[in-house]
């Protein structure tokens, strides 16, 4: 298993196709618009150093090779290892207060392994074999995946056959003997730049007449015909102008997402696990977002407890903490934090052995739970900010703090309670800032899918002729159902 640094140095050199504001980034390593994140996800391979019980989660014995591997690269084997898996992120989010960004590929390889040995039970291909070898190489590596869905789908009201630009849909453009060549982009891709592979995956349910977006395959994330455009994210200037202005210096905002075009990329064979079996597209669709919605439940819990530190401890500063109404909704945060934790933990909890062997969560709780970050991590957010106060959105900057001649000036009528400077009282008045501002919330919203998906695969999943055969049961008009 690597480490931290290790995989830090893993990352350079690689002469990638990276953009950011417009300029061609030859080395994201140190630059400071991507190490915030390169950190963050480094902390997935160290054990979280503050939590002794989370420390011994953090690898797992492969079904594979039978040998420890990080827990990253680990293939569920029981309801017990989904348990592990929630509590594991929650442990890394109170540490980073940010996205580590591993998750997504690893729920692709689980999503995989799942729906691949359906595909060659049902229909002979060679698909589950691969992936199998795939995985093995993953783990022996210790390499972090990141897991592509999400097509930017062009004209959304048509199907992708049928869009007047093909390429607004990941597909195959030739077919040679030794792989494939596909063309299109992947969006909002976390933790791209910083991964070493790519496992795409079809972005939803497809019709015959798609066969051809029907692809599942990994590559290396410097393969060549790549192109990175990384994401603007809040105040992701005040990276290059600073430290207190940042609020969390060392883990930036969220997940260091970025475009991903596919310009004419080979594939070979043995790295295709899907490509024209449109059928199961929709399948891989469900059984990734299950899991990847599993999640939001652990790492947003981790998070959600560094922004009730800091909202508690900014509150003593400004001598309010012991104030009933601030205590009362601090309460509120922890409850609405706990709850989605629940969720988390019932949906895993719950899981069942698939045909492959591996485990799956439970569809209807994981949706659940998803469903119910879009709401209580604002809710946390607005209670946080409540509670902060104003100031957290007029602040001025850390250069005029240290200003010669306004800085006494910021530091004066800026100030906090006896025994608190001024600059501690900016730090964490940025960090509340940083944890509720745009960017952050929004990925509350739509990462593993936007809350419309959620309620569809609730309502699929929600067997409602079950339910209304038990009222007409106790209501006596079991005759009289529609």
């Amino acid at each position: 298993m690597k480490t931290a640094d290790e995989y830090v140095e893993s990352l350079r050199g690689r002469r990638m196709e990276v953009y950011f504001m417009g300029e061609r980034i030859d080395e994201p390593v140190d630059h400071p618009a991507f190490r915030p994140h390169i950190n963050s996800a480094a902390i997935t391979y160290r054990r979280p150093p503050h939590d002794a019980d989370a420390s011994a989660l953090a690898t797992a014995r492969s079904h594979l090779t039978g040998d420890a591997i990080n827990r990253f690269t680990h293939i569920h084997q029981s309801t017990e290892d989904l348990v592990s898996k929630v509590r594991l992120l929650r442990a890394i989010g109170q540490h980073t207060g940010s996205c580590f960004q591993r998750c997504v590929g690893w729920d692709a390889m689980n999503a995989l392994y799942v729906v691949t040995h359906d595909m060659d039970a049902q229909l002979g291909t060679p698909y589950h074999g691969r992936l199998v070898d795939y995985v093995r190489y993953v783990q022996t590596a210790d390499l972090m995946c990141t897991g592509a869905m999400t097509d930017p789908k062009g004209d959304r009201s048509l199907a992708p056959s049928r869009q007047p630009d093909p390429d607004q849909y990941m597909h195959v453009v030739d077919r040679r003997e030794a792989g494939i060549v596909v063309r299109g982009a992947k969006v909002h891709q976390t933790g791209a730049v910083n991964s070493h592979e790519i496992i795409v995956m079809p972005t939803a349910a497809l019709e015959p007449a798609d066969a051809d977006y029907a692809l599942a395959f990994a590559v290396p994330a410097d393969a060549p015909g790549l192109v990175y455009v990384f994401g603007r994210q809040t105040n992701d200037s005040r990276k290059a102008e600073g430290c207190v202005d940042q609020g969390n210096l060392q883990y930036g905002i969220v997940g260091g997402e970025a475009l991903v075009v596919f310009e004419d990329v080979f594939v070979p064979w043995e790295r295709v696990f899907m490509c024209g079996e449109y059928a199961f597209a929709a399948p891989l669709v469900e059984v990734f977002a299950s899991y990847h919605r599993q999640n939001y439940g652990g790492c947003k819990t981790g998070v959600a407890d560094v922004l009730i530190g800091a909202t508690a401890l900014l509150a003593d500063y400004q001598g309010v903490g012991k104030v009933s109404h601030v205590r009362d909704k601090i309460t509120e945060m922890v409850h609405l934090t706990e709850s989605l934790y629940c969720c988390s933990i019932a949906c895993s909890a719950q899981g069942a052995k698939t045909g492959s062997g591996a485990y799956f969560v439970d569809p209807l709780l994981a949706n659940v739970t998803k469903l119910n970050v879009t709401r209580n991590v604002y809710e946390i957010g607005r209670l946080a900010q409540d509670i902060a106060g104003g100031f957290i959105a007029t602040l001025p900057s850390e250069h005029d703090l240290h200003h010669p001649r306004v800085g006494p000036l910021v530091g004066k009528y800026y100030s906090a309670r006896e025994g608190v400077s001024t600059e501690a009282r900016f730090r964490v008045a940025r960090l509340v800032e940083n944890m509720t501002g745009g960017t952050a919330l929004v990925e509350s919203m739509h990462g593993a899918g936007s809350p419309q998906a959620q309620k569809i695969m609730i309502l699929r999943r929600a067997n409602l002729p079950q339910k209304t055969r038990l009222a007409a049961r106790l209501a006596g008009v079991a005759d009289e159902r529609p």
